[in-house]
């Protein structure tokens, strides 16, 4: 499904803003500076990375079943 890729996405995103933040890449934030927020953002990363990877191979499991008639 779109859904699950789009949630990806958007953890990615979310988390490398955060890290960006986390490691004072990116400034003007009550979270620049902070170490929390770049282990936070990790975390958010992994997880939009692993949610991504889960799309992707469930994407392509399916796209392989279409088509083939297993009664054959």
């Amino acid at each position: 499904m779109w859904s699950r890729g789009i949630v990806g996405i958007v953890l990615c995103l979310v988390g490398v803003v955060w890290m960006g933040q986390g490691a004072g890449l990116i400034g003007g934030s009550f979270m620049s500076g902070q170490g929390l927020w770049l282990g936070i953002g990790s975390v958010c990363l992994v997880a939009g990375l692993s949610v991504l990877v889960w799309a992707w191979r469930i994407r392509r499991t399916r796209s392989t079943r279409v088509g083939t008639d297993h009664r054959l």
